[in-house]
């Protein structure tokens, strides 16, 4: 029965593949298709591929099938540079996990370290960390990675931008040189090539590229503005394109705050999210914002990582970003799933550059354009609420689900 299921012909197995089309998934992605077979025979992998093509899984997925559930020791390893990476990973582990009883731990900071020591006395098969947890946990000798199987470094760049380079290489000490290791970056710089010959195997090189660098269903946009009206021209933004969900991204955490403060002032329903908060606090800021219940989040470049929410309709650059794969990563938070998304980014005079090279490379012809006045965004607004007031009512309830709104449909399943 399973001979047509692309999933089963890669070498995924019955379970997972089960797993997999009860959640909707039956069709992989070029990085699967591409990864996935040598990945299932053993092979280091060395994959450069941007957010969004699937790559989750693409490890996941032959990692699961490894794991011997009666064998009661950490038999697979994913270390990942944040958090909020570290989450949105284990959360799709577990939907996973059910297929094989395989128990799982995801340990990062902020957390009780105590209550991760207890769960690891009970036993756990995959461990799911960010590396200064784990290296926490490994001198304590609360974990022993002596007969580790599987061993995945993902976001392995943003790891090494972040400083985690000698924490990687203590913890990669620890494990067998016989170990499978699968490395994930989007981007392969020089120093990510050194990691992987050092502790690889004969790596297979796999680069997806995917469609104008992942942007084809964003719409890009860029307002030139200065330093003194950004706060303002961000405002009109917000008005005028009347997000259903945004993630306004600044460079800095100071930024980020006073942005944030300068937004709830003025009425609007924000939030912020930036690495001196608690854990705590940026899993409820995520929570609200996931459920809809937050409309705009502003954020660092924290927050362009890893996190997959469902239904950001814009993406705004308040601040211009240092280089162009953190301009990808940011824009790439819209435009999911085949939707379409829209990406401001506003400029000023000092941020020419820039904005050349980024438009360079992602070759979008991105041309500053200048914002309206207040008084045309308001009347344009004001003309928006009038035509929807008028509007009759539609009962979803008679439309075809496929034909729903994706906001609609979601907040058709929480009233049920």
């Amino acid at each position: 029965m399973y001979l047509g299921n692309a999933f089963y012909n890669l070498g995924i197995s019955n379970e997972l593949v089960d797993i997999l089309k009860k959640n909707g998934i039956t069709e992989p992605t070029p990085i699967q298709e591409r990864a996935i077979p040598d990945l299932v025979r053993g092979r280091d992998i060395v994959a450069q591929s941007q957010t969004g093509t699937g790559k989750t899984l693409t490890f996941l997925l032959p990692l699961m099938d490894k794991i011997e559930e009666n064998k009661n020791f950490i038999q697979g390893l994913i270390i990942t540079p944040t958090r909020e990476l570290a989450i949105q990973i284990t959360n799709e582990a577990r939907k996973l996990a059910v297929a094989k009883n395989i128990s799982i731990l995801a340990a990062y900071g902020g957390q009780d370290i105590e209550a991760q020591i207890h769960k690891l006395k009970s036993g756990i098969h995959l461990v799911i960390a960010t590396p200064g947890r784990l290296l926490d946990h490994i001198r304590r000798e609360n974990i022993e990675l002596g007969k580790l199987g599987s061993l995945v470094l993902d976001e392995a760049d943003e790891m090494l931008n972040m400083g985690f380079l000698e924490d990687i290489e203590a913890i990669v000490t620890k494990t067998p040189k016989s170990r499978q290791t699968m490395l994930f970056s989007a981007t392969i710089s020089n120093e990510v090539r050194k990691l992987a010959k050092r502790f690889m195997r004969d790596p297979l090189q796999i680069e997806i590229e995917s469609k104008n660098v992942t942007l084809d269903e964003i719409k890009q946009v860029v307002i030139e503005t200065t330093e003194r009206k950004k706060v303002d021209t961000l405002c009109q933004l917000i008005d005028e394109f009347r997000p259903y969900l945004a993630i306004v991204f600044c460079r800095t955490k100071k930024k980020v705050i006073e942005i944030n403060t300068e937004l709830l002032s003025k009425g609007y329903n924000s939030d912020e999210l930036h690495g001196d908060l608690s854990q705590a606090k940026r899993e409820r800021v995520m929570k609200d914002f996931r459920s809809a219940k937050l409309q705009i989040l502003v954020a660092t470049d924290i927050a362009a990582r890893g996190i997959d929410v469902e239904g950001v309709t814009h993406v705004i650059n308040y601040d211009i970003p240092d280089d162009v794969d953190s301009y990808i990563h940011r824009i790439g938070r819209t435009g999911r799933i085949g939707n379409i998304g829209m990406a401001v980014t506003l400029v000023t005079p000092r941020d020419s550059e820039s904005l050349a090279m980024i438009d360079r490379k992602v070759k979008a012809n991105l041309k500053p354009k200048k914002m309206e006045s207040n008084e045309k965004t308001r009347r344009k607004t004001e003309a928006k609420k009038e035509v929807s007031s008028e509007r009759k009512t539609v009962d979803y309830s008679k439309v075809p689900k496929k034909h729903r709104p994706r906001h609609i449909e979601r907040q058709s399943n929480r009233n049920k």
